[in-house]
């Protein structure tokens, strides 16, 4: 047993209680500082005119009257941003009203002279998925170009995971949908079942 601790007279054990407060508050802080806040996350029901150019050089923004769905992927989770446009209803396809985006955050990992090779994969693979697109156009009996519906956003620096609230570093997986006015109608931080996307959709309209 600590002796000292218990003879302590009262004035230094009050002077220890006094300094201690202060530790307390810088080992709160400390803490606080650790642990990964989100400040600038969207919510729902709040306006964001967020702005984007995609791979075709086209400039995207989530208030310029479309019916916006975006998806926030890292090169491993590529595959669930194919399921997110596989649970698009299909009455909703090739309606220039509603628009689909990926955003592709490279983690800022990816080297600038490396970057131009990679758009262009990308835009050889949105040939290939505006294809397969054709097939559901001729049936529903459109005449757009379905590649004109596809929309991917090669984030090398972070800036477009960044407006959505997702730091550049993160593997954060997210979708969203947004009205024609920018009003965030739905977040999911997984790939939404087809009801919950339809619904979300629907309320967008």
């Amino acid at each position: 047993m600590n002796l000292d601790l218990i003879t302590t007279p009262l004035r230094y054990s009050t002077s220890l209680r006094v300094f201690a407060r202060p530790l307390e508050y810088f080992f709160l802080a400390a803490i606080l500082a650790g642990t990964p806040v989100r400040a600038n996350e969207l919510r729902s029901g709040n306006v964001y005119p967020l702005t984007f150019v995609d791979v075709d050089r086209q400039q995207l923004s989530t208030s310029n009257g479309h019916v916006t769905i975006i998806t926030v992927v890292t090169r491993k989770d590529e595959q669930k941003a194919q399921q997110v446009g596989d649970r698009v209803p299909h009455v909703y396809l090739g309606d220039p009203k509603f628009r689909l985006i990926t955003i592709v955050n490279f983690q800022q990992k990816i080297f600038p002279p490396f970057r131009g090779l990679i758009m262009a994969i990308i835009r050889s693979r949105l040939d290939a998925e505006a294809k397969e697109l054709q097939k559901i156009y001729t049936t529903k009996h459109l005449t757009r170009n379905p590649r004109s519906d596809i929309f991917v956003v090669a984030d090398f620096d972070g800036k477009a995971a960044s407006q959505m609230g997702i730091a550049p570093s993160s593997s954060e997986f997210a979708v969203f949908v947004f009205d024609g006015r920018g009003r965030l109608v739905r977040r999911w931080n997984d790939v939404p079942n087809v009801d919950a996307l339809s619904a979300a959709l629907s309320d967008a309209r």
